[in-house]
C-alpha cells in the first residue's frame, strides 16, 4: 500500500459539525425568505429535509451534499417571487458569515498534518468564496494547499473532478491520497478518483451508511492523525 501523502477534506460536516453550524441558521434563512409566513416555512423545511422543531437537517436532506444551485432549485417552486440566480446569490452571501462550529480545533489539527508533510485540500459543494471565508475565520485558510467549491471549475462531488484537481495541484497520485467526508457523495467522489476513503460522524449520516463506501469510519477528524500514523507505519 502506498504511503498516504495527501488528504482531501469535505467542509460542512467534516471540518465543521454540520447541524451545530447550520441547524439554527437554516430556520432563520427560511423565515426571512418568506417574511415570517410559518406555513410557507414549513413547506420549505419539508422540501429541504429540515426538522423545524429540533433545528437539524435529517439524514438524506438534499442540503447535506448537494451544491447551492441544486438546493435552490429544489425550493424555487415554493418561492415564485424570486429567481434562481437571486436565491443562489443570497444563499452564498448569507452563508459566508455563519459562525462555524469546528469538529475539532482546526489550527492544531491542520498544523499536526502539515508537520507530517501531508498535503491538504478542501473540496466542497459550497461555493469557493464562502468556503474560504469559513476557513479564514478558523485561521487555517492559508495552511491548505488547495480549496475548491462547486464553482471553481472542477465540477462537483460525487464526480471526482475536484479531487483530481487537488492531485494535479500538489503533484500526488490519487492512490497516495485519502478523501475524508461525512456523506456518501464525498465517499463516492473519493472512490471515483481512486483514493482511500474515510467517513466521519459529524454530519447527519450514520456509521452504517458511511461504512458502505468507507475504508474506515471515525467519530470525527480528531481521530484522523492516529489512524493515518497507523496506516503509514
Amino acid at each position: 500500500m502506498a504511503k498516504i501523502s495527501g488528504i482531501v477534506f469535505d467542509k460542512d460536516g467534516t471540518l465543521y459539525d454540520f447541524n451545530a453550524t447550520w441547524g439554527a441558521w437554516a430556520e432563520s434563512l427560511l423565515i426571512s425568505e418568506v417574511q415570517g409566513d410559518m406555513d410557507r416555512v414549513s413547506s420549505l423545511a419539508a422540501a429541504l429535509g429540515y426538522d423545524l422543531e429540533n433545528k437539524v437537517f435529517l439524514p438524506g436532506s438534499i442540503v447535506i451534499a448537494e451544491t447551492v444551485p441544486t438546493v435552490a432549485e429544489r425550493v424555487l417552486p415554493l418561492l415564485p417571487e424570486t429567481t434562481l440566480d437571486a436565491l443562489v446569490s443570497r444563499m452564498n452571501r448569507l452563508s459566508s458569515g455563519v459562525l462555524q462550529i469546528e469538529a475539532a480545533p482546526l489550527v492544531p489539527f491542520v498544523e499536526s498534518l502539515k508537520s507530517r508533510d501531508i498535503k491538504i485540500g478542501v473540496c466542497t459543494n459550497d461555493a469557493e468564496r464562502p468556503a474560504r471565508d469559513h476557513l479564514a475565520s478558523s485561521g487555517v485558510e492559508t495552511l491548505f494547499d488547495f480549496v475548491a467549491g462547486y464553482d471553481s471549475g472542477y465540477g462537483a462531488k460525487p464526480a471526482p473532478g475536484p479531487l483530481l484537481g487537488f492531485c494535479k495541484e500538489v503533484g500526488l497520485a490519487p492512490t497516495d491520497c485519502v478523501m475524508v467526508g461525512d456523506s456518501l457523495h464525498d465517499l463516492e467522489a473519493g472512490r471515483a478518483a481512486g483514493m482511500m476513503t474515510v467517513g466521519v460522524l459529524t454530519g447527519p449520516a450514520s456509521a452504517d451508511d458511511l461504512a458502505l463506501l468507507a475504508d474506515a469510519v471515525l467519530p470525527s477528524i480528531a481521530f484522523l492523525a492516529d489512524w493515518l500514523d497507523q496506516l503509514n507505519r
